[in-house]
This record gives C-alpha cells, structure tokens and sequence, in this order.
C-alpha cells in the first residue's frame, strides 16, 4: 500500500510540474501573433501534405454537416493556444483517423479487386500451414477472455495511457515523436489496406474461398463469443458496420502493440517485459479470434519497426544514464574504516581482520559477502595471503587487503566471477601492478614527500645529476 500511495504521489507531483508550464491561454490572437512571426521551413510543406489528404476525403464525405463541421471544429482548436499544444502534434493521427472512417464512400468502380486467397496461400507458402486455423481449432472462455482483453479492450485505450506517460515522464520532444511515428503509421497502414484489400481468417470460415464484394458486412469473427458471454452486441454492430471490412493485411493491431511496445522498451526500458508480453499475447489474440493470418501479424510488426526508427530524433536516439554518485577511495577498494564519517557500522559490511588463510575460514557468523584473501606470487605455495602489510620493511598498519571483486572488474575476470583465486591459479603479471596502484591512490598528495620518490600524481624515478664537468 505504502508503494502505491507514493506511486501516486509522484505521479501527481509530475503532473503538477507539467501542466504548470503549459500555456493556459485561450486567446486565438496569441496563436496569429505567433504565425505571423513564424519564419517558413522546407519541413512545413507537411502540412500542405495533411491539407491536400483532409480535402480529399472531406469532399468524398456525402454530409453537408460533417464537410462544415470537421474543419471549422479542428481550425478551432488550433486556434486556441491551450488545445493547439495537444492537437497540432496530434495532426497526423487525426488525419489517419478520418482516411479510416472516410475510406468507405469511396465509389465501388475505383475500388481495386478483393483477393481472398492470397493470404492463406502466402501462409501455408512462408510457414508450411495456415497458422490462425490451427489456433482456433480449440476455444474455451477462458482463452476468449484472455484474447479479448488485449484486442478489444487495450488496443483501443493503451495509446492514451502511453502518450500521458510519455507526456509526463519522457524527454522533451517524445510526445511529438510519438504522435509522428504513431499516427503515420496507422495513416500508411490504413492506404495500404484500401490498395491491397485482402479478406481476414473469418471471411474463409463463413464464406470459404468464394469471390468478395464490397456490400459485404464486416464480422467480428471470435469477438461474437464475448458479445454472447456478456448478452451484449457491441463487438458485432462495431465489426459490421466497420469502414474498412477487407483490411486484413497488414494488421494494425499488431502494428500498434509492436510500436507501443518499442516506446516503452526505449523511455521506459524497467517495463520492456511488460511492453513485449503485451505484444505478444496481442500476436496470438488476432489470430486466436480469426482477424489476421501470421502473415498480417508480420507485416504489421514490420511496419511498426520501420516507422519507428524512421521518426526516431537523434537527440532522442539514446537516452542519458544518470550519472552514478561517485564513491569514495574507501567503498572503491573495499576498505574498512573504523572512525569517522566513513565508518561503517553495519555488521554485514564489516570484514575479518585476520591476515591468515584458512580452508575452513568459513563460519555461520561470517558476512555472507566476505571474500578469502589473495594469494601473493611469492608465497602463494606457502598459503600465505597477500595484504598491504605483508611486506616486512614496510612500516605501519594500513589494515588487511580484501579483493576488491565487486568494485574492481578486472579482479572479477582473472578470479573467475568474483571467488578468490584458487592455490596455483595463474596470475597476470600486471596484477601486481594494478594492485600496487591501488595501494599508491590511497596516499594523499599531502602526505607524499618528493625526497622519498614521490611526485604530484605517484611515484616518479630519481632526479639524475649532471655528470661534474671535467
């Protein structure tokens, strides 16, 4: 409960921040002053691109009403500074939504053929078998629900929770190039779709292979299952009066989960399981409820990729890792200190500071994490560990050497994955090397003398007098 509540609260605290910087204002003479000033680019010829695509399926639209509403209405919103900032980058997913829902007043005469054998011959051709039979040769309510919950009820509500979090969460510039990849996408999907018509797995139930016509009802094919397990008929009205009745390839639902699920993997890679799991119970739920043949899941997966990497920014193209606080000399070379700031207190991270190696070191009281010491090249027959004190003209006590296995990762590789290096183990002759560096990095610069060898940044050789002249 505790992780909800601050769930929450930090969900809440972002929204804040976020909706205070946007621009409350309603007045439509902000937006003219800013398009007066604004100065034209090559890229704007987009929207020239969006007028010309609005324009035509606005006058194949029959309805006065709707030829009057639809651009007056977004004109408005555009118009308007606070709904601008939403709808404006919003613009190509409008547009893919009116070539969807405007696509069925195109005249019967224009239209291309409907195939409907090329898609169970190219799945039996590319994968040896018409895969979406085979899956739904066995139903159960359990499986129709399982199959419902991605198809017909997260496809339709997942891309507005996704773009509120990348809205909130997300760097600068990832609404946009959501809304780009996203909804040209879908647009491009779509126009395939009204070229290529090709019939879906349930029109081959029903109808088998016989000639298609455009005066044929769309089905909802599996969803009828659910329509009878909740006495309703909402899936059925839906499918039948669907716009586009003979648009199985490629599959957009699959198309949308693969892109939602590479948004996710990219600003919020902790739930690219969640993303991909998504995706992937979506792929079967298709197939399971006789909307697409694996051949539609394919090509709609590949479109996602394509649109995807096409719009990807490079300022977006890699995300910056937070930088790591930095740790001390100390927690860097696994040394315990017994007094000040940096001591720790805490029994797990305290070590034994016995210099002997024993086979049986091992004990029920012992840190879990607590790692045999080194073996020195010099007596490492003998059984005797290598510390900092082993050296006996050395004075003084710098306390015990630990290998320093997690902080270190070229120790890791040459012990194996962090173990202590077995008796006879063969050592690299730099080893002794990088540990003697590490011991130098621990003698602060104030304490080292230029008479005894040392210089600003470690040990430098003798200064050479000039042979006396003669």
């Amino acid at each position: 409960m505790a992780t909800v509540t601050r769930a929450l609260a930090v969900l809440w605290h972002t929204f804040v921040q976020k909706a205070s910087a946007l621009d409350l204002s309603l007045s439509p003479a902000k937006t003219l002053a800013k398009l007066r000033a604004h100065k034209l680019v090559l890229s704007d010829a987009i929207y020239v691109f969006h007028t010309l695509v609005a324009a035509f399926w606005l006058y194949l639209i029959p309805s006065l009403l709707l030829k009057l509403v639809i651009p007056i209405g977004f004109l408005t919103l555009l118009l308007i500074p606070l709904t601008s900032q939403f709808f404006l980058p919003a613009t190509p997913i409008l547009e893919w939504v009116l070539t969807w829902a405007s696509s069925r007043y195109i005249p019967t005469e224009y239209r291309p053929a409907i195939s409907v054998s090329l898609l169970p011959t190219l799945e039996t051709v590319l994968y040896g078998a018409n895969i979406s039979d085979i899956l739904t040769r066995f139903t159960h309510p359990i499986l129709d629900i399982v199959a419902w919950i991605p198809y017909g009820v997260v496809h339709f509500g997942g891309p507005f929770v996704l773009s509120a979090f990348i809205w909130l969460f997300a760097p600068k510039g990832a609404l946009r190039f959501w809304a780009n990849a996203f909804g040209y996408m879908n647009f491009v999907g779509v126009v395939i779709q009204i070229l290529l018509p090709c019939a879906a797995p349930w029109y081959e139930v029903i109808h088998g292979l016989t000639p298609a016509n455009y005066s044929m009802k769309g089905s909802p094919g599996g969803l009828a299952r659910i329509d009878a397990l909740f006495g309703s008929t909402g899936y059925t009205v839906g499918f039948s009066n669907a716009p586009v009745v003979f648009g199985a390839f490629p599959s957009l639902h699959a198309a949308c989960a693969t892109i939602e699920a590479l948004f996710v993997s990219h600003f919020f890679p902790q739930l690219r399981t969640v993303g991909w799991g998504y995706a992937g119970l979506l792929y079967w739920s298709t197939m399971y409820l006789t909307h697409h043949y694996l051949v539609d899941v394919v090509g709609g997966a590949c479109l996602a990729i394509a649109f995807f990497y096409l719009f990807m920014p490079l300022e977006l193209a890699a995300i910056a890792v937070p930088p790591q606080q930095p740790r001390s000399k100390y927690e860097l070379y696994d040394i315990d200190v017994e007094e000040g700031p940096l001591a720790r207190k805490d029994a797990f991270f305290r070590r034994p500071k016995s210099n002997t190696f024993s086979s049986t070191a091992s004990s029920a009281d012992e840190p879990l994490n607590s790692a045999a010491p080194l073996v020195g090249d010099a007596d490492r027959d003998e059984g005797q560990p290598f510390s900092a004190t082993s050296d006996p003209d050395e004075e003084g006590d710098m306390g015990a050497y630990r290998e320093p296995t997690r902080a270190v990762p070229f120790l890791s590789r040459l012990t194996g994955g962090g173990g202590s290096r077995a008796r006879g183990a063969y050592r690299k002759p730099t080893d002794a090397h990088k540990r003697t560096a590490s011991i130098v990095s621990l003698i602060g610069p104030d304490e080292r003398s230029a008479d005894e060898g040392w210089g600003a940044w470690g040990i430098v050789p003798p200064r050479r007098e000039p042979p006396a002249a003669v």
